[in-house]
């Protein structure tokens, strides 16, 4: 008989662990929501080579270690290690992820039953998934999250990528822009279905503007940009770092607030205080750290513009978190920034790469008069909820078609 719902293993390299308890926020945030509709388990694998402990000695912030269990918010999660040596062989990654979560998922097999393998990423973490589904007999599918972008640049992985995606029992993209990226690159488009990420609407709400301003010592009549990121090239903290002089001519009362700190991309904090030392602009940029999701909302309430210079992204949840809060957006025209930020009285989208029109728009942004409801109300409507009741029922119907495959077989 089948059951009422079934058993998902959520499958991604990237994913919060003591080490690194920021990184996969974004996956945990939806797999979560949809854990509380059917029981899923996580795997998390951890590259792992024989010297890398060694290696921290040099580079404090280089895979740090997770256990290889812990429980998250009531959910097993587990973290088997698999052998890779950084910068060589990045191409057999996928295989040895496999090979190094294969034992652990035939125990979750034996011991609780797995139906559908959930992997994030198309490589190495799609990939691994297809291994372990033709090896253990089980659907997969892949959630395509930006970094399949990059990927498709070097043959081997894009080779790899797209036999993922060919065998996955669903493909699900979480912008438009990106299924169409893969579709020209030779995958199916009727296989992949687009559920881009939501905003949890209770959690982030804005908050009272000079009380948030007064808890950041900022003066009550400032004019302020907030980014929120991991401090790495890609997200362009340094971009709207290198055309705040300029701003700040147009600007007087300018301060920008960056949120963030290390992640498993590297670390520019160091590079970046520089920057703003050499600027100059030590009274004018706020490093505020890392902050944890049920205090974002008030930095985010300070705020007038939230600026994203970000040199790839997939969907990126925190631009859905600050409208929530009632922030317009400036973001670069990359992944899909253009799909969230969808109509003009949301926000400005801007070349990538092209600093005088980032500096046009936020001066646009920090002057415009913006109705604040209105893009509340749009991040609203973008809740989680509306995506997790897609995926759920993605999953059941994989569980069944996979039921009665096996029922005729």
């Amino acid at each position: 008989m089948l059951e009422a719902g079934p058993r998902i293993v959520v499958y991604s390299t990237l994913f919060p662990h003591p080490g690194q308890p920021h990184a996969g926020l974004f996956i945990r945030e939806r797999m979560f929501r949809v854990g509380k509709s059917l029981p899923i388990v996580v795997v998390a694998p951890q590259p792992w080579f024989p010297l890398q402990s060694w290696l921290r000695r040099w580079r404090p912030h280089f895979r740090p270690g997770a256990p290889l269990h812990e429980v998250q918010q009531g959910v097993e999660v587990y973290h088997p290690r698999f052998f890779s040596v950084p910068g060589w062989f990045k191409s057999l990654d996928g295989y040895f992820m496999a090979l190094g979560s294969r034992g652990l998922f035939k125990r979750l097999q034996r011991k609780q039953g797995v139906h559908v393998i959930d992997a994030h990423f198309a490589y190495p973490d799609g990939y691994a998934a297809s291994l372990l589904g033709r090896w253990l007999g089980l659907p997969y599918t892949i959630t395509l999250r930006g970094t399949e972008v990059p990927h498709s640049c070097e043959p081997r992985k894009r080779r790899r990528m797209l036999a993922a995606i060919r065998d996955a029992a669903r493909v699900f993209s979480v912008a438009e822009s990106l299924k169409r990226y893969v579709t020209k690159l030779g995958a199916a488009a009727d296989k992949i279905l687009v559920v881009g990420n939501g905003v949890d609407s209770a959690k982030f709400a804005p908050v009272d503007k000079a009380e948030a301003r007064a808890a950041l010592g900022l003066p009550h009549d400032a004019q302020v940009l907030i980014t929120v990121g991991g401090l790495v090239e890609r997200k362009g903290f340094h971009r709207v770092i290198e055309v705040l002089p300029a701003l700040r001519r147009e600007v007087s009362k300018l301060h920008y607030l960056i949120v963030g700190g290390a992640s498993a991309e590297g670390d520019w904090g160091p590079r970046l205080k520089a920057k703003v030392a050499e600027l100059d602009l030590q009274d004018v940029v706020h490093f505020l750290g890392t902050k944890p999701a049920n205090e974002l909302n008030y930095v985010l309430s300070a705020a007038d513009v939230f600026v994203l210079a970000t040199r790839n992204e997939g969907w990126a949840n925190v631009i859905l978190e600050a409208m929530a809060c009632g922030l317009p957006v400036v973001a670069t025209d990359v992944g899909g920034n253009r799909e969230v930020v969808c109509r003009d009285d949301l926000g400005i989208i801007v070349p990538f790469g092209h600093a005088a029109a980032l500096q046009a728009a936020l001066s646009r942004a920090l002057q415009q008069s913006w109705n604040r409801e209105t893009i509340i109300a749009y991040a609203r409507d973008n809740d989680w909820s509306q995506r997790v009741a897609v995926l759920v029922r993605e999953f059941t119907l994989i569980h069944q078609r996979s039921h009665e495959t096996a029922s005729h077989a």
